[in-house]
């Protein structure tokens, strides 16, 4: 038999140890980054819960005439009695969200809603901004739409 040296195979515990301190740091940043996004991220379901209610009290002013009889008040969440879109600036909702006849919808506790009604023109036809704004902890959507007396007999 010959004295030959055989080659040794596999790695050196250096080599090992410097590929686990770069797959730890690289594993460290893509958790970090991982981190970051998932807590600035809002929850889909209640991002889409805010736009529900948004979109459903702005179609609900837009389908008012654009001008009433008199301003129409609400001491509580209450908006049966409102018979025009003015009617609903400054809306008082008392930090809940309620149904036309004034009950608080079941579930949406944590939620709150803003209206604010401008008077305007828009190339200079008399027009009124809406504006609703829908808050829940940090999160919040805010929708805007321009209602002009357009049909008025």
């Amino acid at each position: 038999m010959s004295n030959e040296r055989r080659r040794a195979r596999g790695f050196t515990l250096m080599e090992v140890v410097m590929a686990i301190v770069i797959i730890g740091v690289g594993l460290a940043g893509v958790l970090s980054v991982f981190q970051a996004s998932v807590r600035n991220s809002s929850d889909p379901v209640a991002r889409k819960q805010l736009m529900s209610v948004a979109e459903e009290m702005l179609e609900e002013i837009s389908l008012r005439p654009y001008s009433g009889a008199s301003k129409q008040t609400s001491a509580a969440c209450e908006r049966a009695a409102f018979d025009d879109v003015s009617d609903y600036d400054a809306y008082p909702t008392n930090g809940r969200v309620c149904d036309v006849e004034g009950t608080a919808v079941q579930g949406l506790e944590a939620y709150t809603l803003a209206v604010a009604v401008t008077e305007g023109t828009l190339v200079g036809v008399p027009a009124k901004s809406v504006v609703v704004t829908v808050t829940r902890g940090t999160d919040s959507v805010t929708l805007t739409t321009w209602r002009t007396p357009y049909a008025q007999p």
